[in-house]
C-alpha cells in the first residue's frame, strides 16, 4: 500500500485516511503531522496504529510516497518551508488547501514542482464528495495515485488548466452551503405554513434527498425533470413564476461567479510573502 504522509489532521485528512481504510489500507499506512494535542489524541482512537507526528519533521515525511498537504492556507506557508528541507526525496506532494496555487507552493517547498493541487468539498466526510484536480507537468504520472486517494471519499474531475480550480470552489467546493441555504429556506416556509420543527425538516430533507435521487436516476436535464413537475397554471407554476420574478436562478448564477471570483482573488492573497 502507498505510504501517505498527512501534514494536517483534520477534518478533511479524517475523511480521505477514513476513505482509504475502508477501502483496505490499513492506518500503519498513513502518518499525520497534527500540532493540536487533542485532535492527535481523537486521531489515534480512530485509527488504531496511524503514526502521528506533532510537527513537520524529517521523521514525519521520510520514505514516504506522497505528502499531502492538509492545512489551513493561512498555514501553508509555514508548513511547505518547515518541510523544504526534506521534500525533495518525496516522490510527489497533494494539496488541498484552498486557493494556494502551485507555483507558490512550489517556491515555498524551495522549487519542488511535483505537485497536486486539489478542491475536495466537504460531502467527502459522508464519503459522497467531489474534488477537481490540477497536476503540474513534473506531478501528471502520479496521476492515477492521486484519484485514489481523492476517490476514496467521492468523485474526481481532472482540470487541463489549474485556473479552473477556481471555478471549481465557486461551484463545488463552496456548494454545498448553497444547498443547504436552499435546504434551510424550504425548512422555514414548511414551518411558516404550520409544520412542526421536526416535520418540517424531515419534508425538506427528503424533498431534496429524492430530487436528487431522481435526478441522478434519470437522463432528462434539470430543465426538463422541471418541467415535468410544473403543469401550466398549477402550483409548481406559480412557484417558478414568484422565483424567476425576482431573479432567483440569475442571482444564483452570479453568487456562484462572486465565489469564483473571491476564490482567484484569495489566491493572489495567500501567494504573498510579505
Amino acid at each position: 500500500m502507498t505510504q501517505i504522509a498527512f501534514v494536517g489532521g483534520g477534518n478533511m485528512a479524517s475523511a480521505i485516511v477514513g476513505g482509504l481504510v475502508a477501502k483496505g489500507a490499513k492506518p500503519a499506512d498513513f502518518r499525520i503531522v497534527e500540532p493540536v494535542y487533542a485532535q492527535r489524541e481523537r486521531l489515534a482512537a480512530r485509527f488504531t496504529g496511524v503514526s502521528l507526528h506533532e510537527s513537520g519533521t524529517r521523521a514525519a515525511i521520510d520514505g514516504v510516497d506522497v505528502v499531502v498537504l492538509a492545512v489551513k492556507p493561512q498555514q501553508m506557508r509555514e508548513a511547505a518551508r518547515s518541510l523544504a528541507p526534506w521534500i525533495a526525496a518525496v516522490p510527489w506532494v497533494l494539496t488541498i488547501a484552498a486557493g494556494v496555487r502551485c507555483a507558490d507552493l512550489a517556491r515555498w517547498l524551495g522549487g519542488y514542482a511535483r505537485i497536486v493541487r486539489a478542491m475536495p468539498n466537504t460531502p467527502a466526510l459522508v464519503g459522497a464528495g467531489i474534488s477537481g484536480a490540477w497536476a503540474t507537468p513534473g506531478a501528471r504520472s502520479h496521476a492515477t495515485t492521486a484519484a485514489e486517494i481523492l476517490g476514496a471519499c467521492g468523485e474526481v474531475i481532472w482540470l487541463s488548466d489549474e485556473r479552473g480550480l477556481d471555478a471549481i470552489t465557486g461551484i463545488s467546493g463552496s456548494g454545498p452551503a448553497y444547498v443547504f441555504y436552499f435546504l434551510e429556506a424550504l425548512e422555514r416556509a414548511a414551518r411558516e405554513l404550520g409544520f412542526a420543527d421536526a416535520d418540517a425538516r424531515r419534508l425538506a430533507y427528503a424533498t431534496f434527498a429524492g430530487s436528487i435521487r431522481l435526478a441522478m436516476a434519470s437522463d432528462d436535464s434539470p430543465a426538463t425533470l422541471r418541467a415535468n413537475v410544473t403543469s401550466k397554471g398549477g402550483t409548481t407554476a406559480r412557484a417558478i413564476e414568484s422565483l424567476d420574478a425576482a431573479r432567483v436562478a440569475g442571482h444564483f448564477v452570479d453568487a456562484v461567479k462572486a465565489a469564483a471570483a473571491r476564490a482567484t482573488e484569495l489566491g493572489e492573497e495567500f501567494g504573498r510573502d510579505a
